[in-house]
């Protein structure tokens, strides 16, 4: 059966064009920087991700779709049913979609919601990083040495929208390029772009905490010997009493 067309005073969007600035994953410069990466070893981030990609589905959710890809691709257990039987992360497995539906999450907020739930988080900016330091933590990630959460301005790249969150898959080290694994399927498809465009898209300021974006490099915690504390992915969270930050809205996608 058909479907019925949009009226005119429907406004809607079906994705947006990717800017020169980004070479699409599935173009064919972006499958030669994807070989050329395979063959570097920096594809190690890619192959955990890529079998649990989602899509965010709220405009503000991007965080929280991040969180939820990567929490699922380092398998850890949230100690907690979803349906059935099973055990699995979704986009509500951290806290009530409701409560940031609307402000999305800063980079501060984003680290403490993945510490509560088993991970360890590393959070660095480009005010404290420099550019070397970028590219080292990313060929690391790349190699294997946890996943990298990657908070920037799409108005850097050219694209629609400020700030947002994705994850990083790969990097081409020959080439100096860095695979973007865009969690807004519906708008933009996954991406490569330089490093050093990467790193200048955290430097635009987040109107909710007056520093820059960043990213955080998350691994799996270990659980400290003798430790009665309950299982970190059951803790209660309420972001604006553990970050002690305010709910201020976010730039739109």
């Amino acid at each position: 059966m058909a479907t019925a067309p949009l009226l005119a005073s429907q406004a809607s969007f079906y994705k947006r064009p990717l800017p020169e600035t980004c070479i699409a994953f599935n173009s064919p410069e972006g499958k030669r920087l994807f070989a050329k990466s395979l063959a570097e070893g920096n594809m190690e981030s890619y192959f955990l991700l890529a079998p649990q990609m989602v899509t965010q589905n709220e405009p503000a959710y991007c965080a929280l779709g991040t969180l939820v890809q990567i929490l699922n691709s380092l398998e850890v257990d949230p100690q907690r049913k979803w349906k059935g039987g099973w055990r699995w992360y979704m986009l509500d497995c951290c806290r009530p979609l409701t409560d940031i539906a609307v402000d999305g999450l800063t980079l501060p907020e984003f680290a403490c919601l993945a510490r509560c739930n088993g991970l360890r988080a590393r959070i660095a900016q480009p005010r404290e990083e420099a550019l070397a330091s970028f590219r080292r933590d990313l060929k690391d990630v790349s190699r294997g040495k946890g996943i990298m959460a990657f908070s920037y301005s799409r108005r850097t790249l050219g694209q629609t929208g400020d700030g947002h969150f994705s994850p990083i898959g790969a990097l081409c080290e020959e080439e100096d390029m860095v695979l973007i694994l865009d969690v807004a399927r519906f708008k933009y498809p996954s991406y490569w772009i330089p490093v050093s465009l990467a790193y200048d898209s955290m430097l635009p300021l987040d109107k909710a905490t007056g520093q820059p974006r960043g990213y955080a490099v998350l691994e799996v915690a270990e659980a400290e010997p003798g430790s009665l504390d309950a299982p970190l992915s059951l803790a209660v969270v309420t972001l604006n009493k553990v970050s002690g930050l305010l709910a201020v809205p976010r730039e739109g996608e």
